[in-house]
């Protein structure tokens, strides 16, 4: 079993602090990687899974526990169920650091929960997610009056009670 510093994470970069990724002030990791590839992505840099660079669980969780600032981590691409087991280790991490854990995926969450036989780390990461954001960046839905989101298709998801019904629950952003 690999400890946080041995589970590797290949990254498209880290944002140490933003506020319009999430509520509140979020470190952003950035999956490299990403198959939905959709049409006015604001960050294409990240669909080739050979790019970016290597990382480690450890070393976003040395970098996040700097400032005392951080209500949570937000996990974005790319898209991290791609590397869902890893990414699964980083959110767990977080949780046990105190933090929240908000997750973008261009899979909708029905998807992913059909996906779990052949993709078991999927639900690992879906129960270490707070808050999910779903579905593929359409351009012709695109909005800016969406907060934290790019266009009307996606869905703001509450990943526990999700799983508990066994479909999408939305819920709204909380800010605190």
């Amino acid at each position: 079993m690999q400890t946080l510093e041995e589970t590797p994470l290949r990254l498209a970069g880290v944002i140490r602090e933003s506020i319009v990724d999430g509520p509140g002030i979020r470190m952003v990791v950035f999956a490299q990687g990403c198959p939905h590839r959709c049409k006015g992505c604001h960050n294409p840099e990240t669909h080739d899974p050979e790019g970016g660079y290597d990382s480690t669980v450890g070393n976003v969780m040395r970098e996040a526990r700097k400032n005392p600032l951080l209500k949570g981590l937000t996990l974005s691409g790319g898209d991290p169920f791609l590397q869902a087991g890893r990414f699964a280790v980083l959110a767990k991490a977080a949780h046990e650091a105190g933090y929240d854990v908000v997750t973008y995926t261009g899979y909708t969450f029905e998807e992913l929960l059909a996906g779990f036989l052949r993709h078991p780390e999927w639900e690992c990461l879906l129960r270490e997610t707070d808050i999910l954001v779903d579905g593929k960046f359409i351009l012709e839905e695109r909005s800016l009056s969406l907060q934290f989101r790019g266009s009307k298709n996606q869905r703001v998801i509450d990943a526990a009670a999700s799983l508990a019904a066994g479909k999408a629950v939305e819920r709204e952003w909380e800010y605190q």
